[in-house]
């Protein structure tokens, strides 16, 4: 198979790409034809409240993936991008991409408590919370979402959470995926591209962030701009899988110049360190205001920076025994990565202030990808949707449609000829030398990185749906 005929299936993570989008002139230029009762709620009936009810699970559990030969698909990947690896349906979660980065949006609550604080380190706080809650739903999501094709789409309105969402597949080589949040109310614009790069190590698979994402506090006339960390998936050959995210994320306020630095901790020799997470927050003449700190699957506390210190320096001198003990015990695995014991508690420094919890999940998850609440509800299609939604719109995919069903024949017959349609389809394009043409998002500078990305450019929420291609 060459390069023109690949198939770049989709990948775990959400990992920004190197370019971004910036600029929110066009966020409201199609807000005037929103307010209509038919496009609430994606078309759905509201309850009694007038809130509309998601539901809480798929209709078919996950099916037994123990028999699964990985070795034999990944043994001639190592060191290779696995973007460019045609994979089997068995290794995917019943999402696409466009979904899982919808998944962005679960705690939006800390962006509106951003856009209410009148002071910007308070604001900082939110936002860097934000940030972290961000990958919280990644714990535990061993499978990847399909690799959306070439020009589909996703929306999702939440009247509850007040936002509504646009996304588009606007590259297929390499694959980015672009997307748009905005308030219901106006108070904040949320966007980035997606360009996820993963690679194989023999054990684990290592996804390393791309980019930038831009979140824009409309009222205060701030722009806040930050990448992922990195995230390793290990023992995809044997053992239990299991997921940690590393590296420092900075996230800056560009109107303020206030500096959030996050350590995502690698999980390190003693296994204390897994999902955890440690900073602080200076001011533009880098005066440290607060140190933040938690666990990326549980929570995030603030609280004075001496206290901190104080504190951490209490807990080290208790340590020390601890760790000389641990270093003599147990053996090497060469065949799998020991998943570490997982704490689930985080030793709070008295006088911290609660800036995040992570909600539970539902208890059935396990049997249906390890989803979330919100997850359970992205690729939900209830009467009169199709009416609403785009014909590219991802809950139409018949291949998703059927694994979330539990037909996984059907399923991989779909992606088969899905993915055949639009192989078809490129070559088609090259032999009429017809560029593709993006329909919701276009190339521009980012003016608070001055880095190029895709833009949204408005008029998706118009419903004007002509001339849209047929990847279905």
């Amino acid at each position: 198979m060459n390069n023109e005929d690949e198939f770049y299936d989709a990948v775990t993570g959400l990992d920004s790409d190197e370019s971004f989008e910036g600029v929110s002139e066009a966020s409201f230029q199609d807000a005037l034809v929103f307010d209509s009762s038919s496009q609430k709620n994606n078309g759905s009936v509201p309850q009694e409240n007038g809130i509309k009810k998601h539901r809480t699970s798929l209709p078919a559990p996950m099916f037994c993936r123990n028999s699964l030969g990985v070795w034999s698909i990944l043994k001639k990947c190592i060191g290779m991008e696995l973007s460019k690896i045609t994979m089997p349906i068995v290794f995917n979660e019943p999402l696409s991409f466009l979904q899982r980065i919808t998944e962005y949006m679960e705690h939006t609550y800390l962006i509106n408590r951003a856009c209410s604080m009148p002071d910007s380190i308070e604001r900082m706080q939110a936002v860097a919370a934000f940030a972290v809650s961000a990958v919280a739903s990644q714990w535990d999501r061993t499978g990847k979402p399909f690799n959306p094709l070439l020009g589909e789409t996703y929306e999702l309105t939440r009247d509850d959470q007040g936002f509504r969402l646009v996304s588009e597949q606007v590259s297929h080589h390499p694959p980015v995926s672009a997307f748009h949040a905005e308030s219901l109310v106006g108070d904040f614009v949320f966007h980035g591209s997606i360009y996820p790069k993963l690679k194989f190590w023999g054990k684990s698979i290592e996804a390393e962030p791309r980019g930038t994402i831009t979140l824009e506090l409309l009222k205060h006339n701030e722009a806040y701009t930050w990448s992922n960390p990195s995230c390793c998936i290990h023992n995809v050959i044997i053992g239990k899988l299991w997921i940690e995210q590393y590296g420092t994320v900075e996230i800056v306020n560009h109107s303020t110049g206030d500096k959030c630095v996050l350590n995502f901790k690698a999980c390190g020799l003693f296994e204390k360190e897994l999902h955890k997470v440690e900073g602080y927050i200076q001011d533009k003449n880098k005066k440290k205001h607060c140190v933040i700190y938690g666990k990326w699957t549980e929570c995030m506390w603030s609280v004075d920076p001496q206290a901190y210190e104080a504190h951490k320096k209490s807990e080290k001198r208790g340590d020390i025994k601890k760790h000389k003990h641990e270093e003599q015990q147990g053996a090497e695995n060469d065949d799998a990565d020991d998943m570490p014991e997982v704490q689930e508690t985080v030793s709070v420094v008295p006088g911290s202030t609660l800036l995040w919890r992570i909600d539970s999940r539902p208890e059935h998850s396990a049997a249906m990808y390890n989803f979330t609440n919100f997850a359970m509800s992205l690729n939900e299609l209830e009467p009169g949707m199709e009416a609403i939604l785009a014909p590219t719109d991802c809950r139409f995919r018949p291949d998703i449609r059927a694994m979330e069903n539990g037909n996984m024949d059907e399923a991989s017959k779909e992606k088969e000829r899905l993915e055949e349609k639009q192989r078809a389809a490129r070559k088609e394009r090259a032999r009429s030398e017809e560029e593709w043409s993006t329909r919701w998002f276009q190339m521009g500078t980012n003016p608070y990185t001055n880095s190029m990305g895709w833009l949204y450019t408005g008029g998706y929420f118009n419903r004007n749906y002509k001339d849209l291609p047929d990847i279905y």
